[in-house]
């Protein structure tokens, strides 16, 4: 095989980041995938009939847009268009109505009626100081670049999200759309630190926006990929690294992968203690996920949900509350919280002329083996009456399915790992280095890294700063907040 200077072992979107990275600083690089599709949590195939495209992951790309990193790579020459829909979220209700968050911060707060002030104080920092905070909040732990401006973010971020939408507004309806955004963290609301979650959600959704790329997922890692290809780098498809013999001869090894296939890789060659604590990693709840192939629109009651891309389904927040907890005490909820995406309302390319793609997810615990499939589309039907009538085929994926699809979903956790406090910035091991390995030349940079789950590539960035500064080499990326 050939001779490289580095092997990232993975091609979802942080094992690609940091092969841009280490190129751009002149290193011979390969990416070395299992599959024969590149993209980890970013593709997209045909998974119910002919003709429809399903992100078989993410479909909505918050963190995508907003990543310090992606902001400053010419992805958009390489095929990577985000669409906007004009509202980033809504959250509907069993009368009819419905909340949403759009860009601007006051039409938002209009919608939420007695709750518009406590809105508009909570969240107006926050969007005026976005890309600042982003840097920091993205980052590995350490003194942040900005601490003043943090502190708005900090003092509420780490309180438990159901408690603190409570307090902090007076309505169901604003209590409720901030519990939906915390629920994205799959963790109980009733933990610290879910509240980050929330905010920067809600954060990310005035701004930029929650976009989704124009042909699928795809489009991101294809991006990112041909990119990489541009500056020199290599990729293998195809290939499942079992042991270290099956890495190309290279100094430097960098894993795109949860501590589970990494203890399988290396086995013995990890040094004991270290070993050890990769075996304490914990996982966290599991998702199962439906796609969709539709005759037609989703006939909602709400009409701000007909236009939007991103919908909640999920109810009150005493609701979303129960569910998650049920998740997170290893128990089935009857009434599960459910991420919708409609990603054809506004992607024409992701159906037939007329027809729709649709698909819906809810979080279970990790490994079930539940088929959640009539208590999701019961939530479903719970706001848009008549879209059993609309289904022309459907594809499942319980955890074990996700797990088959891309290994890093270890019991269906689509996070690398679960994300409450005590393994938010200590991941996978606490250390000096989250992305470093007690041995020379070996790196982690997947989202079992700081800052976690999401498509924003920031892993991967900061594992190819950090091997980038061991060997004494100037990085050549410099992000705009740095």
């Amino acid at each position: 095989m050939k001779k490289y200077d580095a092997a990232i072992i993975g091609s979802g979107p942080n094992g690609l980041a940091a092969g841009i990275i280490l190129a751009k600083a002149g290193l011979s690089v390969v990416v070395i995938e299992a599959k024969d599709q590149i993209g980890g949590g970013t593709r997209t195939s045909e998974l119910t009939l002919p003709g429809f495209s399903h992100d078989v992951c993410s479909a909505i790309h918050p963190l995508g847009a907003a990543s310090p990193l992606f902001q400053i790579l010419p992805l958009d020459r390489f095929g990577l268009k985000w669409i906007y829909p004009p509202r980033a979220l809504v959250h509907p209700f069993d009368d009819g109505s419905a909340v949403f968050i759009s860009n601007s911060v006051e039409e938002t707060a209009r919608n939420l009626n007695s709750d518009e002030a406590p809105y508009k104080s909570l969240m107006m920092p926050l969007v005026e100081n976005n890309s600042l905070l982003l840097r920091d909040i993205l980052s590995p732990l350490s003194f942040p670049a900005h601490p003043f401006k943090l502190i708005h973010f900090g003092l509420n971020a780490m309180q438990p999200a159901a408690a603190f939408a409570k307090r902090k507004f007076f309505g169901i309806k604003a209590r409720s759309l901030f519990a939906g955004l915390s629920a994205h963290s799959i963790l109980a609301l009733n933990k610290l630190f879910t509240t980050a979650f929330g905010l920067l959600l809600a954060m990310t959704a005035h701004k930029p926006g929650w976009p989704l790329p124009e042909g699928g997922s795809k489009k991101i890692s294809g991006s990112l990929a041909e990119y990489f290809v541009s500056l020199g780098g290599d990729i293998i498809t195809g290939r499942l690294v079992k042991s270290l013999k099956d890495i190309p001869d290279c100094r430097i090894k960098v894993f795109d992968l949860t501590p589970k296939q990494i203890i399988t890789i290396m086995g013995n060659d990890l040094p004991s203690g270290y070993k050890k604590r990769l075996e304490r990693y914990r996982y966290g709840p599991g998702v199962f996920k439906i796609d969709y192939a539709l005759s037609e629109p989703v006939p909602f009651t709400a009409e701000e949900s007909k236009t939007t891309a991103a919908i909640h389904l999920g109810g009150s927040i005493d609701e979303i509350t129960r569910a998650e907890k049920m998740v997170w005490n290893a128990t089935i909820p009857d009434k599960p919280f459910v991420i919708f995406v409609q990603p054809s309302i506004f992607d024409k390319s992701r159906a037939p002329k007329g027809k729709h793609t649709a698909w819906a997810y809810c979080h279970v615990p990790n490994g079930s083996d539940t088929d959640m499939t009539t208590a999701i589309e019961n939530q479903i039907e719970r706001f848009a009456p008549g879209f059993r009538d609309v289904i022309l085929a459907k594809n499942t994926m319980n955890t074990a399915a996700l797990e088959n699809y891309n290994n890093n979903y270890v019991g269906g956790d689509i996070n690398g790992g679960m994300q409450d406090w005590k393994q938010l910035f200590t991941r996978p091991v606490l250390g000096l280095s989250p992305y470093s390995m007690p041995l020379k030349g070996f790196y982690v940079c997947s989202s079992s890294t700081p800052p976690g789950g999401g498509v924003h590539g920031m892993c991967g960035y900061n594992a190819a700063k950090k091997i980038l500064s061991d060997y004494n080499i100037t990085s050549p990326v410099k992000l705009v907040t740095d």
